[in-house]
């Protein structure tokens, strides 16, 4: 009795044992999990904004940004000293984080303190000290990916400050892309 008990549970032992399956294993080129990506658009205007996104899953991602000027020519008139960017972001694509996606985010941004006031008609701008503040926003966009791993994008967005508005003449921020970059 115990004998075929024994053989009746090594042959049931031999249903359940899988070997690794070959097609899991072998890599989706869109499925992997990082995108860095440089600001085109920034950078021809004079500013540089690098980016990285963590792919969490087939229809989000995390990521962040860093824009900093270095073009400091007066007449463009930056009033830019940086801005740090986190977001969110809910794709709508039928491959691996990409498609139409919209983003929430949160910029921590400095502002030089520059205000434009109105007396009797004339226009005098005074300057302050710079302005540090953070802005929530919503933004939307789209990412195309090749199969070689390159990453284009294109994104617009707004976001409004929210403690030290009054003491510059910008209440919000705005993001505004057209990126390129690698995913690996």
């Amino acid at each position: 009795m115990k004998y075929s008990l024994l053989i009746v549970l090594m042959l049931l032992s031999f249903f359940t044992i899988q070997a690794q399956d070959t097609r899991s294993s072998i890599a989706n080129p869109y499925e992997k999990q990082n995108d860095i990506k440089l600001n085109v658009l920034r950078a021809v205007s004079g500013a540089f904004e690098i980016s990285y996104d963590r792919n969490l899953n087939k229809k989000s991602s995390l990521g962040g940004s860093v824009f900093v000027p270095f073009n400091q020519d007066p007449s463009k008139d930056i009033d830019v000293n940086y801005f740090i960017t986190s977001y969110y972001r809910w794709y709508f694509g039928k491959k691996y984080a990409s498609g139409f996606f919209i983003e929430g985010f949160g910029t921590l941004s400095s502002i030089d303190g520059k205000q434009l006031t109105n007396t009797n008609g004339d226009f005098i701008q005074d300057e302050g000290s710079d302005s540090i503040d953070f802005a929530p926003g919503i933004g939307f966009g789209s990412k195309w990916v090749t199969k070689s791993g390159f990453v284009f994008e294109g994104n617009i967005g707004l976001g409004r400050l929210l403690f030290n508005a009054k003491e510059t003449d910008h209440d919000s921020v705005y993001r505004l892309g057209l990126s390129v970059g690698y995913r690996f």
